[in-house]
Protein backbone atom coordinates (compact mmCIF):
# COMPACT_ATOMS: atom_id res chain seq x y z
CA UNK A 1 0.00 0.00 0.00
CA UNK A 2 1.57 3.52 -0.96
CA UNK A 3 1.70 6.58 1.01
CA UNK A 4 -0.26 8.36 -1.76
CA UNK A 5 -3.13 5.72 -1.15
CA UNK A 6 -2.70 6.42 2.84
CA UNK A 7 -2.94 10.13 2.72
CA UNK A 8 -6.01 9.75 -0.43
CA UNK A 9 -7.42 7.72 1.68
CA UNK A 10 -7.47 9.78 5.28
CA UNK A 11 -8.34 12.54 3.09
CA UNK A 12 -11.78 11.13 1.55
CA UNK A 13 -12.41 9.63 5.39
CA UNK A 14 -11.96 13.20 6.82
CA UNK A 15 -14.34 15.34 4.19
CA UNK A 16 -17.37 12.88 4.39
CA UNK A 17 -17.56 12.89 8.20
CA UNK A 18 -17.26 16.55 7.89
CA UNK A 19 -19.84 16.59 5.20
CA UNK A 20 -21.86 14.95 7.16
CA UNK A 21 -21.07 17.19 10.25
CA UNK A 22 -21.77 20.45 8.49
CA UNK A 23 -24.76 19.67 6.10
CA UNK A 24 -26.14 16.05 7.58
CA UNK A 25 -28.13 15.22 10.41
CA UNK A 26 -27.24 15.88 14.35
CA UNK A 27 -28.75 13.31 15.49
CA UNK A 28 -27.27 10.13 17.56
CA UNK A 29 -26.50 8.21 14.49
CA UNK A 30 -24.78 11.01 12.74
CA UNK A 31 -22.44 11.83 15.43
CA UNK A 32 -21.31 8.17 16.20
CA UNK A 33 -20.75 7.83 12.48
CA UNK A 34 -18.72 11.34 12.52
CA UNK A 35 -16.56 10.75 16.20
CA UNK A 36 -16.28 6.64 15.89
CA UNK A 37 -16.26 5.99 11.90
CA UNK A 38 -13.97 9.01 11.23
CA UNK A 39 -12.20 10.57 14.11
CA UNK A 40 -11.86 7.31 15.78
CA UNK A 41 -10.52 5.50 12.75
CA UNK A 42 -8.50 8.74 11.84
CA UNK A 43 -7.28 8.37 15.51
CA UNK A 44 -6.74 4.81 15.36
CA UNK A 45 -4.67 5.06 11.94
CA UNK A 46 -2.69 7.62 13.61
CA UNK A 47 -1.79 6.18 16.38
CA UNK A 48 -0.40 2.93 14.61
CA UNK A 49 1.27 4.58 12.01
CA UNK A 50 3.10 6.93 14.50
CA UNK A 51 4.34 4.39 16.66
CA UNK A 52 5.58 2.35 13.36
CA UNK A 53 7.37 5.24 12.29
CA UNK A 54 9.29 6.06 15.56
CA UNK A 55 10.36 2.49 16.27
CA UNK A 56 11.62 2.39 12.61
CA UNK A 57 8.89 -0.69 11.10
CA UNK A 58 8.19 2.43 8.27
CA UNK A 59 10.80 4.61 6.27
CA UNK A 60 11.37 7.97 7.43
CA UNK A 61 11.53 7.14 11.38
CA UNK A 62 15.87 7.18 10.97
CA UNK A 63 16.43 10.35 13.62
CA UNK A 64 12.68 10.55 14.85
CA UNK A 65 11.99 11.96 18.25
CA UNK A 66 10.03 14.94 19.67
CA UNK A 67 12.86 15.88 21.85
CA UNK A 68 14.50 18.28 19.10
CA UNK A 69 13.69 20.45 15.91
CA UNK A 70 16.17 18.19 13.91
CA UNK A 71 14.10 14.77 15.60
CA UNK A 72 10.98 16.81 14.75
CA UNK A 73 12.14 17.22 10.84
CA UNK A 74 13.12 14.09 10.67
CA UNK A 75 9.83 12.54 11.42
CA UNK A 76 8.63 14.99 8.53
CA UNK A 77 11.68 13.88 6.14
CA UNK A 78 9.28 11.41 4.36
CA UNK A 79 6.20 10.43 3.03
CA UNK A 80 4.88 8.36 5.85
CA UNK A 81 6.06 11.23 8.41
CA UNK A 82 4.19 13.86 6.24
CA UNK A 83 1.39 11.51 5.86
CA UNK A 84 1.16 10.72 9.85
CA UNK A 85 1.49 14.53 10.44
CA UNK A 86 -1.70 15.14 7.72
CA UNK A 87 -3.71 12.04 9.78
CA UNK A 88 -3.04 14.01 13.18
CA UNK A 89 -4.29 17.34 11.84
CA UNK A 90 -7.47 15.66 10.40
CA UNK A 91 -8.39 13.53 13.46
CA UNK A 92 -7.72 16.81 15.56
CA UNK A 93 -9.62 19.35 13.42
CA UNK A 94 -12.73 16.90 13.17
CA UNK A 95 -12.75 16.37 17.01
CA UNK A 96 -12.47 20.20 17.20
CA UNK A 97 -15.49 20.43 14.44
CA UNK A 98 -17.50 18.07 16.58
CA UNK A 99 -16.95 20.07 19.97
CA UNK A 100 -17.72 23.37 18.09
CA UNK A 101 -21.16 21.79 16.35
CA UNK A 102 -22.71 20.30 19.61
CA UNK A 103 -21.58 23.58 21.39
CA UNK A 104 -23.31 25.47 18.92
CA UNK A 105 -26.02 23.21 18.65
CA UNK A 106 -26.49 23.18 22.61
CA UNK A 107 -26.35 27.30 22.44
CA UNK A 108 -29.02 27.49 19.73
CA UNK A 109 -27.38 28.77 16.94
CA UNK A 110 -28.34 28.07 13.70
CA UNK A 111 -26.23 25.99 11.45
CA UNK A 112 -25.72 29.24 8.65
CA UNK A 113 -23.86 30.31 11.43
CA UNK A 114 -22.26 27.47 12.43
CA UNK A 115 -21.00 26.13 8.97
CA UNK A 116 -18.53 28.96 8.08
CA UNK A 117 -17.18 28.56 11.74
CA UNK A 118 -16.87 24.56 10.80
CA UNK A 119 -14.79 25.13 7.34
CA UNK A 120 -12.51 27.43 8.81
CA UNK A 121 -11.98 25.10 11.65
CA UNK A 122 -11.58 21.95 8.42
CA UNK A 123 -9.00 24.66 6.63
CA UNK A 124 -7.11 26.30 9.78
CA UNK A 125 -7.99 24.29 13.12
CA UNK A 126 -6.86 26.46 15.71
CA UNK A 127 -8.06 29.75 14.05
CA UNK A 128 -11.72 27.94 13.69
CA UNK A 129 -11.89 27.27 17.28
CA UNK A 130 -10.57 30.97 17.99
CA UNK A 131 -13.26 32.30 15.65
CA UNK A 132 -15.63 30.02 17.95
CA UNK A 133 -14.60 30.94 20.79
CA UNK A 134 -15.16 34.82 20.53
CA UNK A 135 -18.86 34.05 18.57
CA UNK A 136 -19.64 31.70 21.66
CA UNK A 137 -18.68 33.93 24.80
CA UNK A 138 -22.03 36.00 25.06
CA UNK A 139 -24.32 32.84 24.52
CA UNK A 140 -22.04 31.67 27.13
CA UNK A 141 -22.33 33.86 29.36
CA UNK A 142 -26.36 34.26 29.08
CA UNK A 143 -26.49 30.61 29.87
CA UNK A 144 -24.25 30.91 32.86
CA UNK A 145 -24.56 34.54 34.15
CA UNK A 146 -22.87 33.88 37.60
CA UNK A 147 -20.14 36.57 37.15
CA UNK A 148 -16.77 35.57 38.19
CA UNK A 149 -17.22 32.18 37.56
CA UNK A 150 -15.26 30.08 34.44
CA UNK A 151 -17.26 27.94 32.36
CA UNK A 152 -17.53 24.48 34.03
CA UNK A 153 -16.39 25.47 37.39
CA UNK A 154 -18.80 25.58 40.13
CA UNK A 155 -18.17 27.57 44.15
Amino acid sequence: MSWDFIFGAANALALASWALLVLGPRGALARTVVFYGGAGILCLAYGVLLILLLVGVLDGGSGANFTSIEGVRAIFGSDAGVTVGWIHYLAFDLFVGMWIARDADDKGFSRLWQAPVLLLTLVAGPLGLLVWLFIREPAARRANPRKGLKPGFKR
